[in-house]
């Protein structure tokens, strides 16, 4: 049924209001841990049964993916109708169904680049957590310099073979399948480069974890050796992958901006004025006793509101059909100044309680700031290095000169 007026979408609103009242279980109405995060897939764990109810709730009917089409087992949503799902989820304080790397990055990309076969594979289980997908983009001589990679992809007849390394893959050791860049043209740099899908499980794949100095990691380096991929697993044309790879990344920096980084601390962490006032101390007024702490907590607080209406506007935008364009790449570099800007803060108002990393004495949130404080020096470089998103806002956006 469409709904293109105000009736109709208040009849929609009563009609989903009825029906997540009836199917979001109680205990998805309440704060999430860290541990309790879905990321779906083969390998997925449901800490809380509840989480598997919810999925499987919202995924049949297309909810974690809204507006995609639903041929592909999207929603089939308009922009409008879209607002009304998330004001309602909103209300009840409905938890996330689902986090997803094919949700915020693959599958836009694929919508837009795949063809019939490969959206009506692909999309379907992505949308109701079957599939985990993992990005190959970075690797150690590439990574500002994307365009740099040489993970080899070779024709050979009825297949392709694919060997080289990545490295930085989020979660490649719990993925089923990832997205890959290649090279399949070495006298070209941009345009000798492919976009190409396989399982994770395909014969010569290796992940292993990488630990960061924050004591956990989600990034992996992956290894590729004599890897077979069948020949309809590229997207595009050959060599026409640097376009989809450029496109791919509007998309994860506008997540990163609208979704924040791993580093925030998870459950269980205080802001930096709640953690101020404990450990720094109050004013005659119920105020932070320092001022000049005082202040700059302020400058974040509406930093962070400025911020956060300016990614709405820009979803907004996008969901309009206007191209977001460059705009990823400034807010990219201003949620990764901004989150670890508030790490700062928190570290600061922790005092000698942010010294704590394990063991008796020390608030478990305050150990977990600490965590999220290490953790948060990676978010200038993830998703894109700050000063590849400098050059790209002054290049694109300012029209800037490059320096001879």
């Amino acid at each position: 049924m469409a709904y293109d007026v105000t009736e109709d979408l208040e009849a929609f609103r009563t009609e989903t209001r009825d029906w997540l009242e009836a199917n979001c279980p109680p205990s998805m109405r309440t704060p999430m841990a860290d541990d309790e995060i879905v990321w779906g897939g083969k390998r997925g764990e449901f800490k809380n049964p509840d989480s598997k109810v919810w999925l499987d709730r919202m995924g049949e009917r297309g909810w974690t993916a809204p507006e995609w089409p639903a041929a592909y087992g999207g929603g089939g949503l308009t922009k409008e109708q879209n607002r009304v799902l998330q004001e309602e989820l909103r209300r009840i304080k409905a938890r996330p169904a689902l986090f997803s790397f094919g949700l915020w990055m693959f599958g836009p990309a694929l919508l837009e680049f795949g063809n019939e076969e490969q959206k009506k594979r692909f999309l379907p289980d992505i949308v109701k957590g079957k599939t985990r997908w993992c990005q190959g983009y970075s690797e150690p001589g590439a990574g500002s310099d994307l365009a740099g990679l040489q993970t080899r992809c070779e024709d050979k007849g009825d297949h392709y073979l694919i060997n080289g390394q990545k490295v930085w893959t989020s979660y490649a050791d719990q993925a089923d399948w990832i997205f890959c860049l290649v090279r399949t043209d070495t006298s070209s740099k941009h345009e000798g480069i492919s976009f190409i899908l396989f399982d994770m499980e395909s014969p010569g794949v290796e992940a292993r974890p990488i630990l960061l100095v924050s004591g956990s990691s989600p990034f992996c380096e992956t290894f590729f050796t004599d890897v077979k991929v069948p020949k309809d697993q590229l997207v595009g044309r050959v060599n026409g992958g640097w376009e989809i790879a450029k496109r791919l990344l509007q998309f994860e920096r506008s997540s990163i901006s609208a979704g924040g980084f791993g580093g925030t601390g998870g459950s269980g962490i205080l802001g930096p004025e709640e953690y101020a006032k404990i450990h720094v101390g109050t004013d005659s007024e119920g105020r932070i006793a320092d001022g000049d702490l005082r202040g700059r907590i302020a400058d974040h607080k509406m930093y962070a509101k400025a911020f956060n209406l300016t990614v709405q506007r820009q979803t907004e935008q996008a969901k309009a059909g206007q191209q977001v364009g460059h705009t990823a790449s400034i807010l990219k570099y201003g949620a990764a100044k901004m989150n670890q800007d508030r790490h700062e803060l928190l570290i600061e108002a922790l005092g000698t309680e942010g010294l704590g990393w394990e063991g008796e004495g020390f608030d478990e949130g305050a150990m977990k700031a600490t965590r999220g404080w290490l953790r948060s020096k990676g978010n200038s470089i993830e998703g894109g290095t700050s000063e590849i998103n400098l050059n790209v806002v002054a290049k694109r956006v300012l029209g800037l000169k490059d320096h001879q």
